[in-house]
């Protein structure tokens, strides 16, 4: 019996030629050919890789017993059990600061393996998970014993997937998400370079790491030189990396996305609740939440996490979704400060979401493929997507009802403040948007446990379980 039989690749796992990993009877598990575990025996021996697991950033890992009968065939000479992270997420899902802080970790990791010998085969955010707000660097793999005069591999994926993403942002305000999703090599540094001004080649890391590079890359490509040779012949210390490394350490870290207000960041202080509707409905969440405990809570639309944060308590994970790329920066920064680690906040489109990409679309999938709720809340929802993204009652209702999910969920009636904005010069009739029809569309797939009508009686909640576990 072959790896390939005991389960299925694990998306990030494709490309590598000396590692295979597979997710089997819900353990993760990495096939090594024997270069790879010398590289391995090498770095479980080193002082940072004891240090950096043992405080979490590092993804922790054993040998896999031969007692398990795990099958080993040619070229694959041992097995690794790695800890497993509860949801796969994308750097185009991430906030700044997540990205920022993910850029971090993969720097300080490259630093303390060239102390001891070692160093990185690559730089690629998507090396790097999440446990709440704490990023895990989770390629065993990506470490190899470093030859001497050996330039730094990640140099230029490094500044096409985590410092050009993060310039856009900084220096441009320009979002950077759709560039990753649009490319997952990252953003090429002639493309950066054609959006950056005389005056942005002054800010910190441009000119070196953007207009240099662009310039030399251009060049390299005008002829048949090997630079891969060309670097290695140049010869590179290990002092002189680390130098260069700690340099753009300092520019990522400096960098800040100064915005101070977006559509929805600023939500919980300019909505139209009343203090006492809030907290009915806070109470009636915790209610249905805390009926049994959860293991995965979604809670889309969660702007700033008021209510990931109440039915935390009660779930084992809380995934916090909003396409405002801002009030999922506030959510970070906020959980960050707590040091939480059991909600994921995560920067999404319901209306555009993160597709199935790469080879067979399946390298990088769909949330719905990475995570199964139990739970989901979508409140103060349906109309932003009902009638702002014309997705009609039914279809919306369905795709709810097809995660087999208890679902909490908020109509807001077509009288209310929010709703008639939306709804200006717009005929409400076209949308077939009301009350009635939608909890029409509820009866098809839902038993109702429980509604509240709000003080302002523009608002019901509803807790929905499916009609099959009822």
């Amino acid at each position: 019996m072959s790896p390939a039989e005991v389960g299925q690749f694990e998306p990030a796992s494709f490309r590598d030629p000396a590692a295979r990993v597979l997710r089997h009877d819900g353990q993760i598990l990495r096939y090594l050919t024997s270069a790879a575990l010398h590289d391995f025996e090498t770095l479980s021996s080193t002082r940072f890789y004891r240090e950096f697991t043992e405080s979490g950033r590092l993804v922790a890992t054993e040998r896999a017993s031969g007692a398990q009968n795990l099958p080993l065939s040619d070229p694959w000479v041992a097995v690794l059990r790695h800890q497993t992270i509860p949801i796969v997420s994308y750097p185009y899902e991430w906030c700044f600061s997540m990205l920022q802080d993910a850029a971090l970790l993969q720097l300080d990791l490259l630093v303390a393996a060239l102390d001891e010998g070692m160093t990185l085969k690559d730089a690629t955010p998507f090396n790097i998970q999440w446990l709440g707000t704490r990023p895990v660097f989770i390629d065993i793999g990506s470490f190899k014993v470093a030859d001497p005069g050996e330039p730094w591999a990640g140099y230029r994926q490094f500044c096409e997937m985590f410092l050009y993403p993060l310039f856009l942002q900084a220096y441009k305000d320009v979002p950077f998400h759709p560039w990753l999703r649009g490319s997952l090599e990252g953003v090429e540094a002639g493309h950066l370079n054609s959006l950056m001004s005389a005056r942005d080649r002054l800010r910190p890391g441009v000119f070196t790491h953007v207009y240099l590079l662009s310039r030399l890359q251009s060049g390299y490509e005008a002829t048949q030189r090997n630079v891969r040779k060309d670097l290695r012949s140049a010869g590179f210390s290990v002092e002189l990396i680390k130098h260069n490394v700690k340099r753009i350490r300092r520019i990522v870290k400096r960098l800040t996305w100064s915005r101070a207000r977006s559509t929805w960041s600023n939500y919980v202080h300019c909505n139209t609740y009343e203090q006492v509707d809030r907290e009915r409905k806070k109470q009636f969440i915790l209610r249905a939440a805390g009926s049994k405990h959860r293991s995965c809570v979604w809670d889309l639309g969660c702007n700033t996490g008021e209510y990931s944060r109440a039915v935390c308590e009660c779930a084992d994970l809380v995934v916090a979704v909003d396409a405002d790329h801002l009030a999922i920066e506030h959510l970070y920064r906020g959980l960050k400060d707590e040091q939480s680690l059991k909600i994921l906040p995560l920067v999404g489109n319901l209306t555009d979401p993160s597709p199935g990409l790469g080879w067979r679309h399946r390298e990088r999938q769909t949330l719905e493929k990475r995570s199964r709720p139990d739970l989901i809340l979508a409140l103060a929802l349906v109309h932003h997507l009902s009638i702002g993204r014309n997705v009609p009652l039914l279809d919306l209702v369905e795709w709810f009802a097809s995660f087999e999910a208890d679902l909490v969920i908020e109509f807001v009636a077509p009288e209310d403040a929010m709703v008639e904005q939306l709804l200006r010069n717009r005929d409400e009739l076209d949308f077939g948007y009301t009350q009635g029809r939608f909890e029409a569309c509820v009866a098809n797939h839902f038993v109702i446990a429980e509604t509240e009508v709000l003080q302002s009686g523009t608002r019901t909640i509803y807790y929905l379980r499916p009609k099959h576990s009822s």
